[in-house]
């Protein structure tokens, strides 16, 4: 069955409010398990055929008026696939030229590459050895699948280096060439931002490095799958993509007459040095934006403290006035923080490694972000010189739920690594930061990663290059508040990593509003938003 992934379809908000049905991502070691499976079952080459013929037939809707089509085919059955494609092509008289740029190797095919070879030459196919003398108005990207694991040399980097120059049109095969299929790594110092329009039609299973690191560059601008009718459900996912669901509009919609305030949950943002209190430069704008997004995602009740002494704090949020301003030291005087869903980070800069310590023994739901993450390492030495993960761990145990936010340099700081580590293996660090702290992570970046201790993680389909803008972060941690501040005590683990996905979710998919839904028609479009932008 084929679909379409991304751009996201319209899939409106669920009635009950449910987040979307995720669906499984399968590595490479997974999706050749699978793939042997469904071939036990099925005729000789009948995988290949459907392969094959599900390429040719995206091809012909995708450009039906393209005269030459240029295949580009390695020696896998990846390039079967391509071989395949380029037969019913010309089988079906489509275009006045459909030749194949081949790489492979004939003596050492696989059998179904080999037959897929064999197909081509009776349909006949064009085989080349060499660049195409005019460009192309279709190619069909088939030489390298699941089997990069290494970077590209020779006649095949070359051979890379004309596809992501190539202006013409082009449709990946299963993967972009180039691409790691399990951690979304780039394998060739050719840019993955390909110079042409391109999509990409997964085959059998979604891999998990179409939608993190480098893979939504490389995959172009929209990713189809077909399953060629086998279940993936045979096999456990290496990863889930999450889609956005109907948080927070479907829980407005089911806000009844008799609700308050008090239901909506309480919030607490702590965070945003003032100017005055911090030798001229402040940060304050960090956590209101932080705040001021809780309201917008429903919390019922908002409280910013601010680091700084009373005469340092602003009277009121002139944006939203709703918001409670005070002191980081009155905002800790009370049960607010065992009763609120805590953001701490957000521009709080070195004074609030001194608070951590209390937020750590005292709230049950705590976001640390930002500067609450580069303060962490500061907790011992300002307390009992307990280790932070300890200290994490403590919590864990006690049933109280953490979420820490790094960008890849703070990830790569937490783990005592290097940020090309981290992105090289997205999926794989985020897990082991959890693992390490026994919180939920969210790994940010394209294709921000969700992982949680003893479980399989999560990639969030949606987000936008858009989200790179000064206070983002803060908008997505006052989302995070916002969410956890409905959940109840015993909501359970995987209650709360929904819960934490649904907001990274609702965040990604902010900038589809711009410049349309409720932010002033007539700015002109070439205008980018800034994070103050997307709360409406």
């Amino acid at each position: 069955m084929l679909r379409r992934i991304l751009p996201l379809p319209d899939l409106g908000a669920p009635e009950d409010g449910a987040t979307a049905r995720p669906l499984p991502l399968h590595g490479a070691a997974a999706s050749r398990r699978l793939e042997q499976t469904a071939a036990a079952t099925l005729p000789p080459h009948a995988l290949m055929e459907r392969a094959g013929t599900a390429v040719a037939r995206l091809a012909r809707a995708w450009r039906p008026h393209a005269r030459h089509v240029q295949v580009l085919a390695g020696g896998g059955n990846n390039g079967g696939d391509g071989l395949l494609a380029a037969a019913r092509l010309c089988q079906a008289g489509f275009g006045e030229r459909v030749e194949v740029w081949w790489l492979g190797c004939e003596e050492r095919l696989p059998p179904d590459a080999r037959w897929a070879l064999a197909q081509a030459r009776a349909a006949g196919v064009a085989l080349i050895g060499e660049p195409p003398a005019a460009e192309p108005d279709l190619v069909i990207d088939a030489l390298f699948g699941l089997g990069l694991d290494r970077p590209l040399q020779g006649a095949a980097l070359a051979a890379l280096r004309w596809l992501q120059a190539c202006p013409a049109p082009t449709l990946c095969v299963d993967l972009p060439s180039g691409l790691d299929a399990d951690h979304g790594h780039w394998w060739a110092d050719t840019p993955p931002q390909p110079a042409g329009p391109r999509l990409t039609l997964a085959l059998l299973t979604l891999k998990p490095g179409l939608f993190t690191g480098l893979g939504r560059a490389a995959a172009g601008a929209a990713i189809w799958f077909d399953d060629l009718g086998a279940d993936a459900a045979a096999a456990p996912p290496d990863a889930w993509l999450a889609l956005p669901g109907g948080w927070p509009h479907a829980a407005r919609q089911r806000a009844d007459h008799a609700s308050h305030k008090g239901r909506r949950g309480d919030v607490l943002v702590l965070g945003g040095v003032p100017p005055a209190a911090h030798e001229g430069v402040g940060m304050t704008g960090a956590a209101l934006l932080a705040g001021r997004a809780a309201l917008r995602a429903g919390a019922g009740r908002v409280w910013v403290g601010l680091p700084a002494p009373a005469h340092a704090i602003p009277a009121v949020d002139a944006v939203q006035p709703a918001l409670m301003l005070r002191t980081a030291a009155a905002a800790l005087d009370g049960d607010l923080p065992q009763r609120a869903a805590v953001v701490a980070g957000c521009g709080g800069g070195k004074a609030l490694a001194p608070l951590l310590p209390a937020l750590l023994a005292r709230a049950p739901r705590l976001v640390l972000d930002a500067d609450a993450l580069g303060a962490l390492g500061a907790v011992a030495a300002a307390d009992d010189g307990t280790d932070w993960r300890a200290r994490l761990h403590a919590r864990a145990a006690r049933g109280w739920t953490t979420v820490l936010t790094p960008h890849p340099l703070e990830a790569a700081r937490l783990l005592g690594g290097d940020v090309a580590a981290v992105q090289r293996r997205r999926l794989e660090a985020a897990q082991a930061l959890a693992e390490a702290t026994r919180a939920i992570v969210v790994l940010k970046g394209s294709g921000t990663v969700v992982a949680a201790p003893d479980a399989t993680p999560r990639i969030v389909a949606s987000g936008s290059g858009w989200l790179a803008t000064a206070g983002s972060g803060d908008v997505l941690a006052g989302l995070l508040g916002a969410r956890l501040a409905t959940l109840p005590a015993d909501a359970g683990t995987e209650a709360t990593v929904t819960a934490v996905t649904e907001a990274v979710a609702a965040h990604g998919a902010l900038p589809a509003a711009w410049p349309h839904g409720a932010l002033p028609a007539a700015w002109p479009h070439g205008w980018l938003p800034t994070a103050s932008d997307l709360l409406p």
